[in-house]
């Protein structure tokens, strides 16, 4: 689960950015949204879900993009660009659109994860210099990176390209097992390795000390770290037979369907050639010639409902894999009770035994509500109009005791409105259209 993610200098967020999912001490309120897994001696705390807020183009979708970023550079290995762009986030491939485009000197942009899985509590970063703003021929290069693995130094990387290995003796049995008793070679050995644009995680850490380690850390990230960058690019993958022109139905997806509001169909892939990926389709009965007709779901479903179709089976995987699932306007054209529901999943204590996590950015205020969220689940982004620059913050960041403080079981929607917590924006667009009226009549005074 995650715990804390943390970006420096990457877009708008020149100062730091820290997203917490730490839950804020001396809160009481929805103790069930608290996970809890134990590493060792030591127990962590993690909340099960946070919504984001703030006005358009504040920076809420440049969390989920620095997540992103980071999660492709690791999985990467490298400062170099990719030319695949398998993602809807382009500047987790074009590495010259991260650095903030109002600096005028390059800047480190910094990156930090802390989660707990499998027994293991994680806490990596790394700090890259990417050069300017779209300067894509720019001598990128690591100027440090560290690894701790259960409170104990794992790695240090510094600027001067030396290495600091440290106690490897709580995690041995992730080594390589020549390591630990030939230290200083392989640590010589890694370091007349080591490249500039290159992560020390996944090469020569990778390679010579700690290959299942540094395993434990991808899948976390592959498997576990479930980013979607643009709410219109949700499809999910099936993993159905293969064979061409036959109908699989999926029953799981059909009995969420119907509950979403589907009644008539069911729902269903094809494969209609060979190498080609699955097709939703709607499935409806023939009774005249004791058949099924299929239609392409585009054809006859909602854009909605295949939005839904698309999202749940996500959802469903991150429930079954104990995933952090992070969701751009993950409530886009799907009813409220619907979205309400499935936020309520994760934080019933029943049903998300593996410790899910779900965190979404939203314009919808219903989730505004005490009932629903504690204060350190909602946060908010508010973007400096002079500086340009995004800030996040919290509702439990406010605190109690001070004239400004949120108490358990305020009105957070009607304070959000009137201005109370910040993150939101006056907008009047008569001005505009009255010069847009006023020069469509000067244009017709012209004319005649």
């Amino acid at each position: 689960m995650l715990l804390e993610f943390r970006a420096k200098n990457f877009k708008t967020y020149r100062q730091e950015l820290v997203f917490s999912m730490k839950p804020v001490p001396k809160q009481k309120e929805l103790n069930y949204s608290i996970l809890k897994e134990k590493v060792g001696r030591s127990t962590y705390k993690a909340l099960s879900s946070a919504v984001i807020y703030g006005p358009n183009a504040a920076g809420k979708t440049n969390i989920m993009g620095a997540m992103d970023c980071f999660k492709c550079i690791v999985l990467r290995g490298n400062l170099h660009n990719d030319e695949k762009l398998a993602s809807p986030n382009v500047s987790a491939y074009q590495l010259e659109l991260i650095p903030n485009n109002t600096l005028t000197k390059s800047e480190p942009v910094e990156f930090a994860v802390e989660f707990v899985d499998d027994g293991l509590h994680i806490s990596y970063s790394f700090k890259a210099d990417l050069g300017n703003f779209l300067q894509a021929d720019y001598p990128r290069k690591v100027t440090s990176e560290q690894l701790i693995v259960n409170n104990a130094s794992v790695f240090v990387r510094e600027n001067s390209g030396q290495l600091k290995i440290g106690n490897l003796k709580g995690i041995k049995h992730d080594f390589a097992p020549a390591v630990c008793d030939n230290l200083e070679s392989a640590k010589a050995l890694a370091e007349g390795n080591l490249a500039s644009d290159e992560l020390f995680l996944m090469n020569g850490f990778k390679t010579i000390f700690a290959p299942h380690l540094v395993a434990r850390i991808t899948d976390w990230l592959k498997k576990k770290f479930m980013i979607v960058y643009r709410a219109d690019a949700i499809s999910a993958i099936h993993r159905i037979g293969q064979k061409k022109d036959t109908l699989y139905v999926d029953r799981s997806l059909t009995d969420a369907a119907r509950q979403f509001g589907v009644n008539g169909n069911q729902l269903g892939y094809v494969i209609r050639s060979e190498g080609e990926e699955p097709v939703l389709c709607s499935v409806f009965d023939n009774p005249r010639k004791k058949s099924a007709r299929v239609l392409s779901a585009e054809i006859f479903e909602s854009y909605g409902t295949i939005r839904f179709i698309n999202l749940f089976p996500i959802v469903a995987g991150a429930l079954v894999n104990g995933g952090t699932l992070v969701v751009d306007e993950f409530d886009a054209s799907i009813h409220p009770m619907a979205i309400m529901s499935l936020v309520n999943i994760f934080h019933n204590d029943e049903i998300n035994i593996r410790h899910a996590q779900l965190i979404f950015n939203t314009h919808n205020p219903i989730f505004l509500n005490s009932n629903l969220y504690r204060r350190d689940e909602i946060k908010f982004v508010e973007r400096d109009e002079t500086t340009h620059t995004s800030i996040q913050y919290s509702l439990g960041d406010f605190g109690t005791a001070s004239p400004s403080g949120v108490r358990k079981g305020e009105d957070y929607l009607k304070n959000y409105f009137v201005d109370r917590y910040g993150a939101i924006r006056d907008v009047d667009f008569s001005p505009i259209f009255r010069q847009i009226i006023k020069g469509e009549q000067a244009e017709d005074q012209d004319e005649s």
